[in-house]
């Protein structure tokens, strides 16, 4: 079975149009793009766990955060076609960046899998313009409002200072 992980390392693009000059998306904001998708896909796999192990009194907002991220992920694969690409699927099983044996770790893994994803979608609105760039700003801060809600706390630039004390890129 093949596992993957979501991208915690900086993502740097190419700038926003195409390389040509043309007001195309050159193959920087489509890779950012892809990246925002992965992470969805890793979310969306991330809080069918969290699901499992939450307790009764958070699982609406479990099921809320879920469905956010499944209707981010299914708008990302518009996208990625709408720039001539080909979405990238999801992966069959995910690595977490820790065991989830009880409710308390499910919390703490589904403020991770927002603070993940948050950073992701940093780098697509740096990478990004117009309304990609509105979009990816918008689930940026979608990410960000749902990690303080879990985790209890926030930070001041979500997806951008957590990024320095996070993990390798290797692990979810």
């Amino acid at each position: 079975m093949t596992r993957a992980t979501i991208p915690t390392a900086p993502f740097v693009p190419a700038s926003p149009t195409g390389s040509d000059g043309s007001d195309g998306p050159d193959d920087g904001v489509l890779a950012a793009v892809q990246a925002a998708l992965a992470a969805e896909h890793a979310a969306v796999y991330g809080y069918g766990v969290v699901g499992g192990r939450i307790a009764e009194e958070l699982r609406a907002e479990t099921r809320r955060a879920h469905d956010a991220h499944r209707a981010r992920r299914d708008a990302l694969r518009r996208a990625v076609r709408k720039m001539g690409g080909e979405p990238r699927a999801a992966a069959a099983a995910y690595t977490l960046p820790f065991a989830v044996p009880d409710a308390a770790a499910a919390v703490r893994l589904a403020a991770e899998l927002e603070e993940r994803v948050a950073a992701v979608y940093a780098d697509l609105v740096r990478a990004s313009e117009g309304d990609l760039r509105r979009e990816a700003a918008g689930a940026l801060r979608e990410a960000a409002v749902r990690a303080v809600r879990w985790r209890g706390t926030g930070v001041p630039f979500p997806g951008l200072a957590e990024r320095a004390a996070s993990a390798s890129p290797e692990t979810f």
